[in-house]
């Protein structure tokens, strides 16, 4: 179960504060909404850890083949132009924009949007809360954005300045002008377990 603490007007925590948190609480998954709210998040279970791997597996596989950019898992926090602390459970960044940041920037949490972002629905995540995280990554500059619903076998597939394409049971999706040459097979995501 998802737990949104509102800590306002209590304590307003600073960026540096909240990454203290996240690394005081590593056994918590932590994001902050743009308004300041902290989420909490319980860790994935066996099935939606074992599609996350499959995901961020292909992901990287492709980015090292071709170095436009890095790919990062889960794990990986990015502060959002409008505030939030997001962490997609796959994402890639060009490598201009990664080169762009400086030592601390690169070491805490990246402070820009993914140009590609991938987030698995898992058996306790709200799909409505997805879509808007969805919205959210958009709004603040991802180009490319696949929301994967393992239960309903379905994708929504989110493009800067476009409406959300929604399709039922792919086997495979194309990363497109942002990825390009970039291939992501379905069936081990929607294969049950």
């Amino acid at each position: 179960m998802t737990v949104t603490l509102n800590l306002h007007p209590v304590v307003e925590l600073t960026d540096d504060q909240f990454y203290e948190l996240c690394l005081a609480n590593r056994d918590l998954r932590l994001e902050r909404t743009a308004t300041g709210e902290i989420i909490i998040m319980p860790p994935a279970g066996g099935e939606t850890g074992h599609r996350n791997i499959k995901l961020a597996f292909q992901l990287e596989a492709w980015s090292s083949q071709n170095n436009l950019g890095l790919a990062f898992d889960s794990s990986t926090g990015f502060k959002l132009p409008n505030g939030a602390e997001r962490a997609p459970d796959a994402s890639w960044i060009k490598c201009d924009r990664w080169n762009s940041l400086n030592a601390e920037q690169k070491r805490k949490f990246p402070p820009l949007c993914p140009d590609f972002v991938i987030e698995l629905r898992s058996e306790t995540d709200s799909i409505k809360t997805l879509k808007l995280k969805m919205l959210e990554y958009i709004d603040n500059g991802a180009k490319l954005g696949w929301l994967i619903d393992p239960k309903t076998q379905k994708v929504e597939i989110y493009r800067s300045g476009k409406q959300v394409e929604i399709i039922q049971n792919p086997a495979t999706l194309f990363g497109e002008d942002i990825l390009p040459g970039f291939v992501l097979n379905l069936g081990s995501v929607f294969k049950e377990l």
